[in-house]
Order: C-alpha cells, then sequence, then structure tokens
C-alpha cells in the first residue's frame, strides 16, 4: 500500500523511508524472538498466541488512525514485539500435538495461513484503491481482534506429561535455566548449522516478500493495485503447494531415512535458486510470473521441514527457544536486505540485486547436506 500512504505521508515517496519503515519491525522482532521463544517453553503457549494476535490486530487497527511518518514508525516496531511472541511458540504447540509421521505436513498446513494471509494482504493495495489505506488497516485490525476473542474459545494448550513437570522446575529456577537452554543450544554444531541454513533463506525470503510488487510494478509497467495482488497470489499459491507437499515427501522419507526431512527442505531450497534468477533478470510477464512461481514451491517445502528438521537435534523442552533463535537470525538477514533493497530500488538495481541472493542460498543447501547428520527422527530427551 506504499503507493497509496505516500499521498498522504510524503517521506514514503523514498523508497529507503519505504524501506526503514519495513525493517523497525524486523529489527524489533528479531530481537523479541529469543525471549519469546525462552518465555513459550515455560508459560501456558495458548495465551501467549491470543495475547500475540490481539496486540498485532489492535496495532494494524492504530495504523489506519496515524497521520505521520513517525506514528507509523512507532506502531511497526510494536508490532515487532506482538508478531515475535506468536511463531516459536505456535510451532512448539503443533510438534507437540503431531509426535509422529504427521509432523511436517501438520506445520505445512499451519504454514499455508501464513500464506493465505500473505495473499490476502496484496488486496490491502486494491481495497486503499477502492477506498482508501486507512480503511484497509482498520478492517485487517478489527477481524483479527475478534478471531483472537474466537481462540479464547478454541485453542487449546498441550504438552507432553514429562514436559509439564520439567516446566515447573524451569519456572521455579529461573535465570539459571534460561542459561541451561541456551548452553544447550549453542553448545551443539548442528543447531549452529540449522541457524545458517534457516538465515541464508530468509535475505531472499523477505525481499521476495516487501519488494516483489514493487518489482512486478517496475518491470511489468503495471498500477500497484493490479500488481500487488498478482505478486503475493502468486507466491501465497505456489508457497501452498510447496508446504503440502513438502510436508507429505517428508513425513514419508523421513519413514525410511533420518534425513528425509533434510533432503526435502534441501530440494527446496535448490528450486529457488533458479527461481531468483528469472524473478531477478526476466523483463517479461512468463519469466517474472514463473520465477515467482518456481520460488513459492520451493520456500514452502523449505518452510514446512525448518522446525520439524530442529525437533531432530532438540528436545521439546527447548524447541520453542532454538526456533525463537532461529527467527532472530532470519529475521535480521531480513532487516538488512529490505533496507539495502529499499537503495536498491532507488538506484533501479532491484532485480539484479535480488538475483544475487541465489549465490549465498546455494551455499547454505551444501553445507546443511553435508554437516547435519540426525540421530533421531524425533529427539524426545536432553
Amino acid at each position: 500500500m506504499r503507493i497509496a500512504i505516500m499521498t498522504d505521508i510524503r517521506e514514503l515517496n523514498e523508497a529507503e523511508n519505504f524501506g526503514r519503515l519495513m525493517a523497525v519491525f524486523l529489527w524489533i522482532y528479531g530481537l523479541m524472538s529469543p525471549a519469546a521463544g525462552l518465555i513459550a517453553d515455560r508459560i501456558n503457549r495458548k495465551w501467549l498466541i491470543i495475547g500475540s494476535l490481539g496486540v498485532w490486530s489492535s496495532v494494524t487497527l492504530g495504523m489506519g488512525f496515524a497521520t505521520t511518518f513517525s506514528q507509523l514508525y512507532v506502531l511497526r516496531a510494536v508490532m515487532g514485539v506482538s508478531e515475535a511472541l506468536y511463531i516459536p511458540a505456535g510451532l512448539a504447540l503443533i510438534t507437540d500435538y503431531h509426535r509422529g509421521n504427521t509432523r511436517s505436513l501438520a506445520i505445512g498446513i499451519h504454514m499455508t495461513g501464513l500464506y493465505t494471509g500473505q495473499a490476502l494482504g496484496g488486496f490491502g493495495a486494491t481495497v486503499a484503491h477502492a477506498w482508501s489505506w486507512h480503511t484497509a488497516f482498520q478492517s485487517f485490525g478489527i477481524i483479527g481482534i475478534i478471531y483472537s476473542i474466537v481462540l479464547m474459545l478454541f485453542l487449546a494448550e498441550k504438552r507432553p506429561e514429562q514436559a509439564v513437570e520439567k516446566r515447573a522446575i524451569r519456572i521455579s529456577s529461573g535465570l539459571g535455566s534460561v542459561g541451561k537452554s541456551l548452553g544447550l543450544l549453542f553448545g551443539t554444531i548442528s543447531f549452529w548449522v540449522i541457524l545458517f541454513y534457516f538465515a541464508v533463506p530468509s535475505f531472499p525470503g523477505w525481499a521476495i516478500k516487501n519488494w516483489l510488487p514493487t518489482l512486478f510494478s517496475e518491470t511489468l509497467k503495471t498500477e500497484m493495485s493490479v500488481a500487488g495482488p498478482a505478486s503475493t497470489i502468486t507466491i501465497a499459491l505456489s508457497s501452498l503447494l510447496g508446504v503440502i507437499t513438502g510436508g507429505i515427501i517428508a513425513d514419508r522419507w523421513i519413514m525410511r531415512n533420518l534425513k528425509g526431512r533434510i533432503y526435502t527442505g534441501a530440494i527446496g531450497l535448490s528450486l529457488t535458486v533458479p527461481a531468483l534468477f528469472l524473478v531477478g533478470y526476466g523483463n517479461w510477464l512468463p519469466a517474472i510470473m514463473g520465477g515467482s512461481i518456481l520460488f513459492g514451491i520451493g520456500f514452502g517445502m523449505f518452510d514446512a521441514n525448518n522446525m520439524p528438521i530442529l525437533c531432530q537435534f532438540v528436545s521439546p523442552r527447548h524447541r520453542a527457544a532454538g526456533y525463537g533463535l532461529m527467527n532472530m537470525t532470519g529475521v535480521f538477514a531480513g532487516a538488512l536486505i529490505t533496507e539495502w533493497l529499499g537503495r536498491s530500488t532507488d538506484a533501479g538495481n532491484l532485480g539484479k540485486d535480488m538475483a544475487l541472493l541465489a549465490i549465498p542460498v546455494a551455499a547454505a543447501v551444501i553445507l546443511l547436506l553435508v554437516t547435519l547428520k540426525p540421530k533421531y527422527a524425533d529427539k524426545t530427551s536432553d
């Protein structure tokens, strides 16, 4: 909705300022993620999830009343706090419900919600064009507040019995248990590899999420009210296919090979390498659409298996904390790339610089395949 908003907030006429606005959310989100994971391992995740959604939606509603760049900037920062509280708790809760060969598919189905939201978010530009950008923010905010009330009634916590007892011990032991969690995570080479593997694809992942509508609009010479939905729907629908396919393949493959989830994630990530070149250098509709579809499928396969791969190396006691740290590295990568591509857009180099992100992704795939050697399909103890 940048085009609509910048008619009222002049600072957004510069792509670099828009990059700053997107990036502040990511910086706060990243800083809060490890703390959010540690909290989720220690308290009732149901209320953490509901609180996150309630605050997020209230901030979204508030953005509909903003009149200055400073107000938008502060609200985006608060959004980062609320978003950070959700994903480690949500994914850890799902893995406790799905402890067998349904885990990757369950995570994949969960991710379809994120991608559906991303697709619907593209219509923010359409709503802003038809009514106003204020209406778009206010409408989405109200919907989220109502849904947080629905979750109060239907969302339920679930932890293994032994984890409930150990959680009580961890809560009572305070900072000592936090230090132990961090020590166990950082004390294994596998976790460092997983951190790198998660962070590097976040460069193109956040680049596509934040800048693909702009690239569509500039490359295809279309209005943002058309380019916004076209780009987000293309990525979201192909990602839906990727997470479901990646979940099914990984769940079946791990029954025969402990590296099944790792192989599935690596295949998905490999698909994003040629996709980034097509998106970045394609200057006609079939190339940029084909690259977007290929990227969505590949990134979806990768996304469906991140938490399940972590579960092969980290016990339930520390998974939310582990994913919080993964989220931090990935989001920091996204913040860096979002600001950089803002300057790149002003310089007219958006497509070329986006294509270059394929190089570190290829390196991450190689490192993953060479170094990760799981001993368990699901690690249950420290």
